[in-house]
């Protein structure tokens, strides 16, 4: 737990406990004032019963301020009834003051009064009552209101990263189950076209299928998983697709791999299915899908190219649109969840190459993935 969660904490769970430090911290630091400035006439006991009376209006004066005043003219918008209260309220707690120091702190600490002051005296005397105690009040009103828009301000900040980290979850969870049910879709079309020609592959189709599904379901739930786990998935995935092209197709998997790293769950099972969907399964002649993952210095390259059906390059769309409007589900989601995990440190282009189709990610694997850890789901 850092500084500003401790004191959030403490704020939220010791409010009271607060108030009673922060007016004992302001008491104590009075005492030492009057002694510094009457040190020759100095008494502890004076100095404890002249500064916690006074101490009496000036909190009055600080929660008055900060529940009341700055609520009605900030929230409410009633300036003018604000106002008028700011002016008149500053005013009874300056007689409060003098009306305590007068007829309680004097007499309590056996200080004779200068000179006697009638009711009507304390009250009229608005010279005094502002400059001597209007800014010795208020400066001490608008401290407290300071330290409380302070904690408050931590506390609306808190709340909005909690509701970013919600939000983060809720998204990835929203894409992670758009994006099974359209991988899963495009196997199972791929094992049901097995069956119909009576091929013997097809149990070993629905045993690597199993295995597929065993990880997507229990072992990458969470925003970011290690890479071994993702290379075994797209291994079999790769397996599973080459026992339905047989020799047909040709697919050449290059790793060169010098740490580990963590990765969105997925991302090249995506790519990859993307490639078979978009390429193998439409090119008649010899389709080749080619994929390279490299990681080194902190920094992740993943590439998958495939052959495209003659003609295909010349109707795509423009290299570099967004994938939702080439149709293409996966790699639509791929860009969202890159965004969210990977924010200003990612690249992710598509495109074609001649008679190819690419797509390319580039991540900086150097800091953490997000500023703050998504919450357990």
């Amino acid at each position: 737990m850092n500084l500003v969660d401790a004191i959030q904490y403490c704020h939220k769970k010791y409010r009271l406990a607060g108030h009673v430090v922060f007016w004992g911290v302001i008491l104590v630091v009075s005492i030492f004032s009057t002694r510094y400035y009457d040190g020759s006439k100095f008494t502890l006991r004076q100095a404890f019963i002249g500064n916690g009376v006074y101490m009496i209006p000036q909190m009055v004066g600080a929660y008055w301020l900060t529940y009341m005043i700055v609520p009605l003219f900030f929230v409410r918008k009633r300036y003018v009834t604000a106002t008028i209260a700011f002016v008149l309220g500053s005013y009874l707690v300056c007689v409060m003051a003098r009306f305590l120091v007068v007829r309680v702190t004097e007499p309590l600490t056996g200080v004779p009064p200068k000179a006697f002051e009638t009711n009507w005296e304390i009250i009229s005397n608005l010279g005094k009552l502002t400059y001597v105690y209007y800014y010795q009040i208020f400066c001490l009103a608008f401290l407290y209101l300071f330290v409380h828009i302070l904690l408050e301000q931590l506390v609306i900040q808190q709340r909005a990263l909690t509701l970013e980290r919600d939000k983060m979850a809720t998204e990835l969870k929203l894409l992670k189950s758009q994006l099974n049910p359209h991988f899963l879709f495009n196997t199972l079309n791929n094992i049901y076209a097995l069956s119909l020609a009576g091929s013997s592959a097809t149990s070993s189709s629905i045993a690597k299928l199993s295995e597929i599904l065993d990880y997507i379901l229990y072992r990458c739930n969470a925003p970011l998983v290690p890479l071994a786990g993702e290379i075994g998935l797209l291994n079999d995935y790769l397996s599973l697709e080459g026992l339905r092209y047989s020799h047909r197709l040709e697919v050449r998997f290059e790793q060169r791999l010098e740490q580990d790293a963590s990765v969105p769950p997925l991302l090249l099972l995506s790519l990859a299915e993307n490639a078979f969907k978009h390429g193998a399964s439409q090119d008649l002649g010899s389709p080749r899908i080619d994929i390279a993952l490299a990681v080194a210095g902190d920094r992740l390259r993943y590439c998958v190219s495939n052959t495209v059906a003659h003609g295909a390059a010349s109707a795509a769309p423009t290299p570099g649109a967004p994938a939702a409007r080439n149709g293409r589900i996966g790699l639509s989601n791929i860009q969202k969840q890159l965004e969210i995990l990977f924010p200003n440190r990612h690249t992710f282009t598509t495109g074609f190459q001649g008679d190819r189709f690419e797509a390319l990610v580039l991540l900086d694997l150097k800091k953490a993935p997000h500023a703050y850890p998504l919450p357990a789901r």
